[in-house]
């Protein structure tokens, strides 16, 4: 049958693909307007897996929590360009996504948005933007005790989730806000292996050795920058919350409602997704 520019207008309005795409996709279709959805839908899986290659260090990392504070979602889409993720077309389907997984209560690409699967919003979304687009992570996280809190930075390329088990809500956010300020690499510190604290031991001692130190003195200067620097660098509840740069995580919680944080999790645009969990 006959192709219209009626016929073709109303597929870029319902795919928001290219009018040529959609010019095609509809001939193939014979006018068929849900089979040509489907097609376009297919080419661009086909175009991701051309793009794949592609490096992605652009995209939005997102937390989403429940009411109840019991359960959350988060995810990493990755794109190619900050064009791409700044357009409010691309923020608005990884909201939809992570919004989607956390009604759905698991994560995945096979969680079904909009009757499609995130899968098949990615193809659609790539054959649409022309860029490789890749989830790089998606995660559902769930709080017997307690409950989860989130803080999403404002550039859209970190997000962090705590697990706080206090009655002063805004002090455990601050936490949250710490996890993405100053990314560490442990909750606390019987969480660091003990080849980890040898080696930065023996590093921060050779450090001291060639500042001209003695043996011995260069050991205590060693332990005592493993104090002072390492775990502050390192360890959520020993760094420094971010609101004052004076105070311990672990005292700023004890003099804000008590309470403390039993795990974390960091995900970030560009990386791989970092998390500890522990029981505090």
């Amino acid at each position: 049958m006959p192709i219209t520019a009626q016929d073709v207008k109303k597929l870029r309005e319902l795919t928001d693909a290219p009018m040529m795409d959609c010019k095609k996709a509809l001939e193939e279709a014979d006018g068929d307007i849900d089979r040509a959805k489907d097609i376009l839908r297919e080419k661009g899986a086909a175009a991701g897996q051309k793009k794949a290659g592609r490096a992605t260090k652009e995209g939005i990392a997102k937390v989403v929590v429940a009411a109840d504070g019991k359960s959350a979602a988060g995810i990493i889409v990755e794109c190619e360009t900050d064009f791409v993720s700044r357009n409010d077309d691309f923020k608005a389907m990884v909201d939809r996504m992570v919004n989607g997984m956390l009604a759905a209560g698991k994560a995945g690409t096979d969680v079904v948005v909009d009757d499609l699967t995130i899968e098949q919003h990615i193809a659609e979304a790539v054959g649409k933007i022309r860029e490789n687009i890749q989830v790089r992570a998606s995660e559902f996280y769930t709080a017997s005790e307690g409950k989860l809190l989130s803080y999403n930075h404002h550039d859209g390329k970190w997000a962090s989730v705590v697990t706080y088990t206090g009655d002063n809500d805004e002090a455990g956010k601050q936490v949250a806000v710490n996890v993405v300020a100053f990314k560490p690499s442990f909750l606390k510190k019987e969480d660091i292996p003990q080849e980890v604290i040898d080696a930065e031991f023996n590093l921060q001692k050779r450090r001291a050795l060639e500042e001209g130190k003695p043996e011995n003195i260069a050991e205590n200067i060693a332990k005592g920058r493993i104090n002072k620097e390492f775990y502050q660098e390192t360890v959520l509840l020993e760094q420094l919350i971010y609101l004052d740069n004076k105070t311990k995580v672990v005292d700023y919680l004890s003099q804000n409602g008590g309470g403390s944080i039993t795990q974390y999790h960091l995900l970030a645009v560009g990386q791989s997704s970092e998390e500890a969990t522990e029981e505090a």
